[in-house]
């Protein structure tokens, strides 16, 4: 319950790195750090003992202009989108066909463009 109070508590930074089809994102705080590096479309195994213990199969791909995430394991229909409006990043949760907003915060863009025909210099 204390980790969960902390967790409430954190801003982190994300940085999102993308290189033709390979991207780098890290989630950056003062308590815990985790970066997911991934190939866009090709399935990989994601580590997240230090997330929530877990490890699943999984898969990135874009839809239009949104990062969409898809997460095979022991929890069913779980994953994640991120996308930008303006100068803010949004990410949305999905686990076991519910879906429930986990935060829009400001950020600043520090990679390439995020999605085709997309520029990052949209944002400062």
């Amino acid at each position: 319950m204390a980790l969960r109070k902390i967790a409430l508590l954190l801003k982190p930074d994300k940085e999102i790195d993308h290189q033709g089809n390979h991207v780098i994102v890290k989630t950056l705080s003062t308590f815990r750090n985790y970066i997911l590096e991934f190939d866009v479309g090709v399935e990989f195994e994601e580590d997240l003992r230090i997330v929530d213990g877990r490890k699943c199969q999984t898969i990135v791909t874009w839809e239009e202009e949104q990062l969409v995430c898809v997460q095979k394991g022991e929890v069913p229909n779980r994953g994640w989108r991120h996308w930008l409006e303006g100068e803010k990043l949004y990410l949305e949760g999905k686990q076991e066909r519910k879906t429930k907003a986990l935060g829009r915060v400001e950020r600043r863009n520090r990679g390439a463009s995020w999605a085709p025909g997309y520029k990052s210099d949209a944002c400062p």
